[in-house]
């Protein structure tokens, strides 16, 4: 469990900083909005992002994209829907995930990857 903790919290420094060389300004990291652990919240010009970030060190089950489940994208969409009527604007949920290759690592960042409902 250590090393799992370990590896997303690595992952998450390493999301943040992809994310800075973008242009984004990350607000914060690891908060709870309405009950709802966000990994990152960070600012894309007048956009406020949840970002959730997943790491995955095999890609039997689809690597660490496909592991933003059902439940998951609900508990996100809450999450935003709280920060919307906690300061008014809009609010996008983005994933980036991060798998462990052979070769080295492979990231992919998923623009609005939870939609409203």
């Amino acid at each position: 469990m250590a090393r799992a903790q370990a590896l997303g919290e690595l992952g998450e420094a390493f999301a943040a900083a992809y994310l800075r060389l973008l242009g984004c300004e990350v607000e914060a990291a690891r908060v709870r909005l309405a009950g709802v652990e966000v990994d990152l919240v960070v600012r894309d010009g007048d956009t406020r992002v949840l970002v959730e970030v997943k790491v995955r060190g095999r890609s039997d089950f689809g690597g660490a994209v496909h592991a933003v489940d059902r439940e998951k994208r609900e508990r996100l969409h809450r999450a935003a829907l709280a920060l919307s009527q906690r300061s008014p604007g809009p609010v996008r949920i983005d994933v980036v995930a991060v798998d462990l290759e052979a070769d080295g690592l492979r990231l992919r960042h998923v623009r609005s990857a939870v939609g409203g409902r």
